[in-house]
């Protein structure tokens, strides 16, 4: 489907409502609408092992804004690729990045069917720039760079910034997290960025641990890393201040102030490919 400069490709669409879905989880706890009884019931048995998981949830994407707001005004960068974006959640990366440069450009990629039911909503970016769609899978990183999407929307001479919010958790090996970020790494030019968020116990070990084996326990691998994990996931890459932190720490505004660290369950950082 073309619509001007916002592109989906439209596929046969299957919906089990009764497995719960973790980006439905996601959107339910965050207020949404799309999602179901089971992800409705999975939630509320979660939240009684993790029960601050809906304010670390928000905080995690008060970082995403934030950090894509950075990533515009201030490395000047204006192609992103999100993977994982989910269901629509204002503000998308898209309105954030395009409020700064309405010329930006916006990839997303996920691969969850009634994602794809609603990419037409996540496709409502400026004029100027381009918002498209892809419906591929993270553990098919190859897929994702050879894709006719990622090279429609990007223009390879320049930086891109590749977005990893609230995935890698349910990339449980560290072995192949580091190949799924290398091989989408890799086509990108130096002075590309790679933003990431992903689970920790850091802050709140028992309720996180509690938390991360109530969503095994319904069939959502999950993984909870330490500090040093999260690192080794920009290895090659250099940092920027403050490097990985709890995501309320990353260039603070008054509203990630104002969250308890205890309640914070995600490190997020921002790192420059050379």
């Amino acid at each position: 489907m073309h619509c001007g400069r916002y592109r989906v490709r439209m596929a046969r669409i299957e919906l089990n409502t009764e497995v719960p879905h973790s980006a439905r989880i996601y959107d339910y706890l965050l207020g949404g609408k799309d999602n179901f009884v089971a992800d409705r019931a999975a939630a509320a048995a979660i939240t009684v092992d993790w029960p601050h998981l809906a304010i670390s949830m928000r905080a995690n994407r008060n970082y995403m804004a934030r950090q894509a707001r950075f990533i515009a005004a201030e490395l000047g960068i204006r192609q992103f690729l999100d993977i994982g974006a989910g269901l629509p959640t204002a503000p998308n990366l898209h309105e954030v990045v395009q409020e700064v440069a309405p010329e930006s450009r916006v990839l997303y990629v996920d691969n969850d069917p009634l994602v794809l039911v609603h990419a037409r909503a996540l496709l409502t970016g400026s004029p100027q720039g381009r918002t498209a769609y892809l419906d591929a899978d993270l553990h098919d990183p190859d897929a994702i760079v050879r894709s006719a999407e990622f090279h429609e929307t990007f223009d390879l001479t320049r930086p891109v910034a590749l977005s990893l919010i609230a995935i890698l958790q349910f990339i449980v090996d560290d072995a192949e997290a580091h190949r799924i970020i290398d091989t989408l790494m890799a086509p990108l030019p130096p002075g590309s960025v790679l933003a990431l968020s992903t689970v920790t116990a850091a802050s709140a070990p028992d309720e996180v641990n509690r938390g991360v084996a109530a969503y095994v326990a319904r069939g959502i691998d999950e993984k909870a890393r330490d500090r040093a994990e999260v690192e080794k996931l920009f290895r090659g890459l250099d940092l920027i201040d403050p490097g990985v932190t709890l995501v309320n720490h990353w260039r603070p505004d008054e509203a990630a102030r104002a969250v308890p660290d205890a309640h914070v369950h995600m490190y997020g950082g921002v790192a420059v490919k050379r």
